[in-house]
């Protein structure tokens, strides 16, 4: 048995999930419970649009939900990417953990028949308020096209450079946004972490971020630790952020230089698209940290004996 206290973290906006992760710590429950349970609460934030249900289309107006879980003492992953119609995807992705262990990741239509055979309830993902949001944003390129969109027209053809520009040009709109980690440390020694997103708004369908990917979004090994990203997962992928902090760890870092040294290495890399990247790892005896490229990041932590989140700052590179 492992004499560290029971922990679970979190990136921004986990908070919503925190105390119910802490309660199953709290209860002697296992590290994988704590994740799910929390993560799903974060899905289910109906304010929250980069997450699950009212989560933010892609460029059809069709919302895509990406998630992940990694088991630190196997390093067993289990991932859905670029899934429809299912409001909760890290309890599917913790479904082909547990019962499709000869896959790692199922995408996409695949993924949404899988969902079906394990008993899972469908949901309409696009909520009221998130279509609004999708048709102010759109509202720029359909006003270039009048009339019927014939295939293959001019104006056809101008409204699709004009919604790919959209999607170069995004900016979060105002509020929170971005990817939801969480990382649980349980009374047993083990250690998992989730991801979950809706990924980039108004994004090319079937596009799969990082959030989906080991060693790039979610990487966990109890050699090291765990750690996770939000923010332009493009990058992560291209640098292994992930896996790259948890390999300094293994290496002795300190937790907080470990994931500084992963965000510097990741911006070198050119990007005409760039933007933010975080993460945010736990170590096997209870350290934690997390880095970021602005001022004001935070991640939240809570443990056995915490009545609440307890909100920390990012090192700021």
């Amino acid at each position: 048995m492992s004499a560290v206290l029971p922990t679970v973290i979190g990136s921004e906006r986990s908070e919503i999930g925190l105390p119910a992760a802490a309660a199953v710590l709290r209860a002697g429950g296992s590290a994988l419970d704590a994740v799910e349970v929390a993560l799903r609460a974060c899905e289910d934030n109906l304010a929250d649009h980069y997450v699950g249900t009212s989560g933010l289309p892609n460029a059809r107006g069709v919302v895509e939900l990406d998630a992940s879980l990694m088991v630190g003492s196997s390093r067993a992953f289990g991932a859905v990417a670029a899934l429809q119609g299912y409001p909760n995807p890290v309890s599917v992705a913790r479904a082909v953990l547990e019962r499709l262990p000869q896959h790692c990741v199922l995408v996409g239509e695949g993924a949404a028949t899988f969902a079906a055979e394990s008993g899972f309830t469908t949901a309409d993902l696009l909520t009221d308020e998130s279509r609004r949001l999708f048709h102010e944003a759109l509202a720029e390129a359909e006003g270039n096209v009048e009339g019927e969109r014939a295939e293959g027209s001019e104006g056809d053809r101008a409204y699709k450079a004009a919604a790919l520009d959209l999607v170069r040009r995004f900016a979060p709109h105002d509020g929170p946004w971005g990817t939801i980690n969480v990382i649980a440390l349980d009374a047993s020694g083990e250690m998992v972490v989730g991801v979950s997103t809706s990924g980039y708004p108004w994004k090319y369908p079937g596009r799969v971020g990082d959030s989906a990917l080991p060693g790039a979004g979610n990487w966990c090994d109890l050699r090291g630790g765990g750690a996770a990203c939000t923010g332009r997962g493009e990058l992560s992928m291209r640098a292994g952020t992930a896996r790259s902090v948890v390999e300094g760890l293994r290496r002795g870092e300190d937790v907080v230089a470990a994931c500084r040294e992963a965000l510097e290495d990741a911006a070198t890399l050119p990007d005409a698209f760039r933007a933010e990247l975080r993460v945010l790892a736990l170590t096997p005896d209870g350290r934690h940290g997390g880095a970021a490229g602005t001022a004001g990041a935070t991640y939240a932590v809570m443990t056995t004996e915490s009545s609440e989140p307890e909100i920390h700052d990012r090192s700021v590179l």
